[in-house]
């Protein structure tokens, strides 16, 4: 049961952001991945309420609900961007957790070009050629780099008014480092190849506000600053989803992190339910970071309980407890560019790029996906072009449409109170 038709692999939605794949190569259809499973039926619908009690799990599609039993249960619900109280930023500076945030952000990205290219006014032209992304973890930097690489080689002698790397890219953090989770050794060489490429980077800067104009960051010593900017990204954390917490809440001694994960037991279950699993971002388990590696082997760990369990061979009490192996972390800088730490081993350059590639190009679903992957990357990587920077209105104000209908019918439809 999901709310999306897709299986995504959000390591590469920067990708699609950025104008280098397409959504269909980075998220094929959930149904045809699995239509040779005769044992699996795919359900859309949002999850409203997930009963412990009755073992049953509650969605719904438009106005159809739907109730779906279970012996065995196991939420991967998630988690969406964190504005860390402040939501009324993502009206201006969307985060990229989905397909719908990729091509709102690649819709914004090239309509700023395209904005300069047509004003007359100098500090307006200077503020639509402005990107500032917010949070220097590894979607930050991957991001930050390929703008820098579009304007550079991919939009080069496109416009008449116009220099695209005339543009300015920052990516500006609150904390000290660029990549902190990866080392300082790692960090500052994404830090200086970022720089070769124009990129500014801005530590120790905290976003205090976020409007239409730009944003206002707060300095280590007090200070406040304006950035005028028209296109502005933010991927400074994350939020469980309200799932999470609503599961804790029917377990006696289950409880969230500050980031609504559940804390669960060493079986990755929830207190009191061994037939609970929860996975991926939505479990919190200490030395477990919230990367694809946890979620799989998460995964994997959970369909191999709930197999012993359908074999008679599964005590819930004396279950082996979850291990994660940490197989390393890569985050790419620029093409011919990433930095990989592998334990003990941290390397950067030509070959660790090589090596993400070969990575990312093995944990996509499909042939045809890989295939059409390969042929993208080195349209792009090899040469300038790039074969997904089309652009519609809709995908830059839809999610804002959404949000205000959505709000409205929300208000429409609260009982009345009449005297």
């Amino acid at each position: 049961i999901a709310k999306t038709t897709h299986h995504l692999f959000q390591p590469l939605l920067y990708q699609v952001a950025t104008g280098v794949l397409s959504e269909g190569e980075i998220a094929p259809a959930t149904r045809l991945i699995l239509r040779k499973q005769k044992n699996v039926q795919v359900l859309l619908g949002e999850v409203e309420q997930i009963d412990l009690a009755s073992q049953t799990v509650h969605s719904r599609l438009m106005e159809m609900e739907t109730v779906t039993p279970y012996d065995s249960l196991i939420v991967a619900a998630g988690a969406q961007q964190s504005y860390f109280g402040n939501d009324q930023f993502a009206a201006f500076a969307p985060g990229m957790k989905s397909i719908d945030d990729a091509l709102e952000l690649r819709g914004r990205i090239i309509g700023a070009f395209e904005a300069a290219e047509v004003t007359t006014s100098q500090a307006e032209r200077e503020r639509r050629l402005t990107f500032v992304v917010v949070g220097a973890g590894p979607t930050g930097v991957e991001l930050a780099g390929q703008i820098a690489e579009l304007a550079d080689r991919t939009l080069a002698g496109a416009f008449r008014t116009i220099e695209p790397n005339d543009c300015r890219v920052i990516l500006l953090d609150a904390a000290p480092a660029v990549l902190p989770p990866m080392g300082e050794k790692l960090g500052l060489q994404a830090k200086r190849r970022l720089e070769d490429m124009g990129v500014e980077i801005q530590l120790n800067a905290m976003v205090t506000n976020v409007d239409y104009m730009g944003i206002t960051v707060k300095e280590k010593d007090g200070s406040e600053r304006r950035i005028e900017c028209a296109c502005k990204v933010w991927s400074a954390g994350v939020q469980a989803s309200a799932l999470g917490k609503a599961i804790a809440e029917q377990s006696d001694g289950t409880t969230v992190d500050r980031s609504g994960r559940v804390i669960v037991e060493p079986d990755l279950t929830v207190k009191g339910h061994p037939n609970v699993f929860v996975v991926g971002d939505l479990m919190s388990v200490p030395g477990v970071p919230g990367m694809a590696q946890g979620a799989i082997q998460g995964a994997k760990y959970a369909t191999k309980q709930i197999k012993a369990q359908l074999a008679g061979k599964d005590d819930p009490q004396a279950r082996k407890p979850f291990k994660y192996f940490d197989k390393g972390s890569m985050a790419t800088v620029s093409r011919f560019n990433a930095v990989c730490q592998v334990g003990k081993l941290e390397f950067a350059g030509f070959f660790a790029w090589l090596a993400w590639l070969g990575l990312h190009l093995l944990y996509l679903v499909g042939h045809k996906n890989r295939f059409t992957t390969i042929v993208s990357w080195f349209i792009t990587f090899l040469g300038k072009g790039r074969g997904q920077l089309a652009i519609t209105e809709r995908w830059i104000y839809a999610r804002l449409a959404m949000e205000e209908l959505n709000s409205k019918n929300s208000k429409n439809s609260r009982p009345s109170h009449h005297r």
